[in-house]
């Protein structure tokens, strides 16, 4: 009886020991793919960052890229729209680095105007020092808009106080990196009501955060709202989307 115990217990020990070295070998190969994957999205970015320096001819460093930032891939993909099309009135919901480089294209361009609306006076006011060291002040404008309650779709939300935008000007080009998540469950939604009906045909949306469930909630809230918006998904660091207005003939 105390052999066959034995044996038992030494079958367990054995089949455990298996088990452990299994689930290391699991996350052995695990780690080895999480830092193949890391080496990958790092070396993107500083293709994308190289790639913007070269694009835009900048002479002066960019503010870091990384944290709460937009990467640099979702920045070539502005810059590089930007340059393309040449958008006459571009609209930012949250100011910072992609201010920099959409006033820099309006500069290349040779015309246009960037307005972004910024709900941190901390944060409107790096933006604009930003922007005069790298002599671009008079190709982008940090508009001062608080978050306020404001109705939307039968329901209350807060939002930027877009009463500073040109109430006349036709949207060319929007960027939604704003308001921060941590407001509202779909903190971005608000600016499809807001800004979508006065874009001009053809104009384009780029949404940064995509692959949040609060930035996906947003992009299907819209699908439904304006149907004439065609969305596709841009691989970018942190997820994007890009929404062009074509409307029905």
């Amino acid at each position: 009886m105390m052999e066959t115990l034995a044996i038992a217990a030494l079958l367990f020990l054995c089949a455990y020991i298996l088990h452990k070295v299994r689930h290391m070998h699991l996350l052995v190969h695990a780690l080895r793919d999480d830092t193949r994957h890391g080496h990958t999205t790092l070396f993107r970015q500083l293709e994308a960052l190289q790639g913007l320096y070269i694009s835009l001819g900048l002479r002066r460093a960019l503010p870091l890229t990384r944290g709460w930032a937009a990467s640099p891939d979702f920045l070539q993909e502005l810059a590089a729209h930007a340059l393309d099309e040449k958008p006459r009135c571009v609209v930012e919901c949250s100011s910072g680095i992609s201010t920099l480089v959409l006033a820099r294209c309006m500069q290349l361009n040779g015309g246009g105007m960037v307005y972004s609306l910024e709900h941190d006076p901390v944060y409107a006011r790096r933006t604009r020092r930003q922007l005069e060291l790298h002599g671009l002040g008079a190709w982008a404008t940090v508009l001062d808009a608080p978050l306020t309650l404001q109705a939307f779709g039968g329901a209350t939300q807060v939002w930027y106080d877009s009463a500073k935008l040109p109430a006349d000007a036709a949207i060319d080009m929007i960027v939604i990196d704003g308001p921060p998540q941590a407001v509202a469950d779909a903190a971005r939604y608000p600016a499809g009501p807001v800004l979508f009906p006065r874009m001009a045909p053809g104009a384009k949306v780029f949404l940064d955060d995509a692959e949040r469930p609060g930035e996906q909630a947003a992009l299907e809230r819209w699908a439904r709202e304006f149907p004439d918006l065609e969305i596709e998904a841009l691989p970018c660091e942190k997820g994007a989307a890009a929404l062009r207005y074509r409307p029905a003939a």
